[in-house]
């Protein structure tokens, strides 16, 4: 039985990072994620989670690059590369948010410019609210790749709220799964046009 277990979650983890790679270049090609800017984090059962490894170009990375960390304490249980130095940050949403199962970190050109403004935005369209909230809050600034960040994060995070603005860094956007988060990052973009 241990050993099916083993092998059950081995089986997860390798079908967790070819989805982690299929993300980034989704990001990538939609221009939200820019050489290696951008980072995504996606949840494996309640201990553990991938994340995109450290300034290497989304063109060449491999499922093999990404990294698997424990949740509680960002451990490497499998990683050949150095994590994302937003780990911290994915892993405070994960851990806040037991309904979640994907936090992804973007750049994306409009969205980012209403972060350095710097202004939260009320959602009064139903269409966008349905996707984004009621109300995209923005997250005050910190270095980015910080505890300091992501803690910033942490006090921000709500069980109803899926969208941040990081001041003067980019978005986070959160879902159940990857498609729920990315049809908020999708939205988002959208919306702040």
């Amino acid at each position: 039985p241990a050993q099916c277990v083993e092998r059950k979650a081995r089986v997860i983890a390798a079908e967790t990072r070819q989805t982690v790679v299929r993300l980034c270049r989704e990001l990538l090609e939609q221009g939200f994620f820019a050489a290696t800017g951008g980072n995504l984090a996606l949840r494996i059962g309640d201990a553990h989670f991938a994340v995109t490894p450290s300034a290497l170009d989304y063109q060449a990375m491999t499922a093999e690059d990404v990294c698997i960390l424990r949740l509680a304490d960002l451990k490497p249980v499998e990683a050949t590369r150095k994590p994302s130095v937003e780990s911290g940050l994915h892993a405070r949403v994960l851990r806040a948010r037991p309904d979640c199962g994907a936090s992804i970190h973007t750049h994306q050109p409009a969205a980012s410019a209403c972060a350095v403004i710097g202004a939260p935005l009320d959602v009064t369209e139903l269409e966008w609210r349905a996707i984004l909230g009621a109300r995209i809050p923005v997250v005050g600034y910190a270095p980015s790749g910080t505890g300091w960040l992501a803690g910033k994060l942490a006090a921000a995070v709500r069980p109803d709220i899926d969208v941040y603005l990081l001041r003067n860094h980019g978005t986070l956007c959160c879902g159940a799964d990857p498609e729920a988060a990315m049809r908020r990052v999708r939205a988002l973009e959208a919306f702040c046009l």
